[in-house]
């Protein structure tokens, strides 16, 4: 009997103007048809859209008093950026939309992904419930939970949320106050941190696994270095960079990287981007996007 692929719906609230770059993120979007996203707000409306991706309009005072409501909480910042401590309770929020899939997840806009299904294989997949994409901590700008209602609540065991979450500052609960559920002392010593962890019901259904997906921080790279690839490749759903051969990453997280992009005198346009994206083959370095190397 043929096991079915677990479904997944990645859900993204954002409000404002797209970023440049959105046009390769919806690439490779549609490059990986067999996951669907959602993204929520009060952007305009984006042309050509794959199949596996929905755009739904909210107004974001509308959108915090649906937030509000669903979690009974006063839920009324000023900036959209405190939507990063709902993240973890997207699930709970979304409850409707997130039904019938067997994991949703969490994303950040500035990243582009690669062969997503090729990392998280279906055997990963049924291992885990939680998958986060660093080795000590939730990765704030991906990551992946089963659908099931304890984990869809299990935002409410982040030490004093409704404080945290009504207060129109950002707590950073969607890394480390999420963490904190499932790593225990994660300052220990490596073989104490594991040891401590068999104890943590949390912590032996998570997966916590660099996937090297943001360079140029302050997490050493592959090879223990902080030399860094000088450049990535994109081409037809396939992620490669400058430095680590034929080895395939699940995407790019270009938070560096985009602070020198929106800092530029002639930064790309939107519609620059659209017809690059549209290639299907670039190339991502710290001055932005370009043709890949093949064309």
């Amino acid at each position: 009997m043929m096991v079915q692929t677990p479904s997944i719906i990645i859900i993204i609230p954002y409000f404002g103007k797209w970023p440049f770059w959105m046009p390769f993120f919806i690439e490779s979007c549609r490059a990986n048809p067999n996951i669907n996203w959602l993204l929520l707000g009060d952007c305009a409306d984006l042309e050509d859209l794959p199949n596996n991706v929905e755009q739904r309009f909210f107004a974001f005072v509308d959108y915090c008093a649906f937030v509000s409501e669903c979690l009974g909480i006063n839920f009324n910042p000023s900036n959209p950026y405190k939507l990063c401590d709902l993240k973890p309770a997207l699930g709970f929020i979304h409850a409707e939309d997130v039904a019938g899939y067997d994991f949703w997840g969490f994303s950040d806009l500035d990243l582009i992904y690669g062969d997503l299904r090729s990392y998280f294989s279906d055997e990963r997949l049924r291992k885990y419930k939680v998958l986060s994409t660093h080795e000590r901590r939730i990765s704030g700008h991906f990551c992946l939970l089963r659908n099931e209602p304890e984990l869809n609540s299990l935002f409410w065991k982040i030490p004093d949320f409704v404080r945290r979450a009504e207060d129109p500052k950002n707590h950073a609960l969607d890394e480390g106050g999420f963490s904190r559920i499932f790593l225990w002392r994660k300052n220990f010593p490596k073989p104490l941190f594991e040891l401590v962890g068999l104890f943590n019901r949390w912590r032996r259904v998570a997966e916590f696994e660099e996937a090297f997906s943001t360079p140029n921080g302050i997490r050493p790279w592959t090879d223990g270095t902080q030399d860094y690839p000088a450049y990535w490749v994109w081409r037809n759903g396939r992620l490669q960079n400058a430095k680590d051969g034929d080895r395939q990453f699940p995407y790019l997280h270009f938070l560096v990287w985009k602070k020198d992009w929106q800092q530029s005198s002639q930064p790309m346009s939107y519609e620059q981007a659209q017809v690059l994206a549209s290639r299907r083959n670039w190339r991502i370095d710290r001055d932005g996007f370009h043709i890949g190397d093949d064309q």
